[in-house]
């Protein structure tokens, strides 16, 4: 083999090899030639970048040495270390002092080894990454709120307080939310008094004795028992009260006796439901609004009201898949005439509340009691005439006794789903299966409803069987 084939061999060798390493070096190395114009020169932060030139050059600068740094590696090859997010321009010059190029070097965060830890934590999520001067930049569409919070946290460890969020979150993000309210209430009392008159045969009082409703003091003169009587008979505290009497010689003796036995059972049952948007608040009231007055500073009165009924305030939030979390709170409350006060004319009632301030998690379609609160309240009352209300069995007669006790149990249970819209005809309200009458129908034939429909959802609703028992029956 010549010298002449040899150098041949090689040089085809050296090209082979050039052409094989090109493709990995490109993504570094930023080619300049002459008569052409140069792309932009994209330099992480405390990386380096190779920039050739085919034509050799004797001058070069770099505009803001803050930004990146250059040094010569030969006439034709340049160093850029990247310094600090910015832009700025490298300038070659040749040896006759004309201008070869201007290349633009864009300095920017290093974010190739934030995108491989993106993809190995949350590899399904079509998440873009970019940087913005010396910020990151995130959008795509996340599947949840839990992945979006994964993906700022990361990227706060890159670039911290410096992290633009565009993403969006797919799926479905109304939330509906169930609450039933169940409150049951019981009250029992009883109440036994006693009183003992003694009268002479004209029906002048002699004396009196009692406790409780039929009271300890003698009646005023010239009242006579069929009086009292009469009176005790007419008030209301008189249910279930009984007189009789006997005779001793000329004095008259006559008993009254009250046995009272009150009972009352309540149940209160709500279930209202409302939609909202993951992350808005969302509030509820069944009830009304009751109007307080308020005294001003120059004695004058203004008017507050006060709202009553089932109250309910909720804010959801759709957190990973199904998973949602409520922050919720939830009251039912009534008005209290008992506790009422009464002022310069003006009488304002108090009011009965019961409120359950909580924060749930749960998937969809399930089901939590998020509070339970159970009062059991006893009271008895013995009230007698000293001495004469503790003679065994007689004493009854100057004692009065009562008892009562109230117990009230409230259950409040909550249920989220997440619900997408549908079209308009596919719901139906109450009042779709029921139409206006006729004239023909009201006056010929006492109908005081049209026609049922048929078709469409209010004819799926007419369709519906109410007769017999339904609803809540209570025994």
């Amino acid at each position: 083999m010549t010298p002449k084939s040899i150098l041949a061999a090689a040089a085809l060798g050296l090209s082979f090899a050039i052409t094989t390493v090109a493709p990995t070096a490109q993504a570094e190395t930023l080619r300049v030639m002459s008569g052409a114009p140069s792309s932009a020169l994209n330099v992480p932060i405390s990386r380096s970048v190779v920039v050739e030139s085919d034509v050799p050059f004797a001058e070069l600068s770099i505009a803001d040495p803050n930004i990146a740094d250059i040094s010569t590696l030969s006439d034709r090859t340049i160093y850029v270390l990247g310094k600090a997010p910015g832009r700025t321009s490298l300038t070659l010059l040749g040896a006759d002092g004309r201008l070869i190029t201007n290349v633009e070097v864009r300095v920017t965060p290093d974010s190739s080894e934030f995108k491989e830890r993106l993809q190995q934590i949350l590899p399904h999520e079509s998440i873009e990454v970019r940087t913005a001067n010396d910020g990151i930049v995130l959008s795509g569409t996340v599947s949840s709120i839990a992945r979006m919070d994964r993906a700022l946290d990361l990227a706060n460890r890159y670039a911290p307080e410096r992290v633009s969020n565009l993403m969006v979150v797919g799926g479905s993000h109304q939330v509906m939310l169930k609450v039933r309210f169940a409150e049951m209430a019981r009250s029992v009392s009883k109440q036994l008094d006693g009183g003992l008159i003694a009268s002479d045969e004209d029906g002048n009082f002699l004396g009196v004795g009692g406790s409780g409703s039929l009271g300890v003091t003698a009646p005023d003169d010239g009242e006579t028992f069929g009086q009292l009587v009469g009176v005790f008979q007419q008030s209301g505290d008189a249910i279930g009260a009984s007189v009789f009497g006997f005779d001793i010689d000329s004095v008259r003796v006559d008993i009254l006796l009250e046995a009272l036995e009150s009972k009352g059972f309540v149940r209160t049952l709500a279930e209202p439901n409302l939609t909202a948007l993951s992350g808005q608040e969302a509030r509820f009231l069944a009830g009304g609004e009751y109007p307080v007055p308020v005294a001003q500073g120059d004695d004058a009165i203004t008017i507050e009201y006060r709202p009553f009924g089932v109250e309910l305030n909720f804010t959801p939030r759709v957190v990973d898949g199904d998973v949602i979390n409520i922050s919720m709170v939830a009251a039912v409350s009534a008005l209290d005439s008992a506790n009422g006060i009464t002022g310069d004319g003006i009488t304002v009632d108090a009011f009965t509340r019961r409120e359950a301030s909580t924060t749930v998690e749960m998937r969809d379609g399930e089901s939590f009691a998020i509070a339970g609160l159970l009062e059991d309240d006893f009271t008895d009352l013995n009230s007698q005439v000293p001495w004469l209300g503790d003679i065994p069995v007689l004493g009854a007669l100057f004692r009065s006794t009562s008892f009562a006790r109230e117990q009230s149990e409230l259950v409040i249970i909550v249920t989220p789903h997440l619900v997408t819209p549908v079209q308009g005809d596919a719901l139906a309200l109450p009042t779709d299966r029921v139409k206006i009458p006729s004239e023909r129908d009201l006056f010929l034939f006492g109908r005081v409803t049209g026609s049922t429909p048929t078709a469409g959802a209010a004819g799926e609703v007419a369709k519906q069987d109410f007769s017999g028992s339904y609803g809540y029956v209570l025994d």
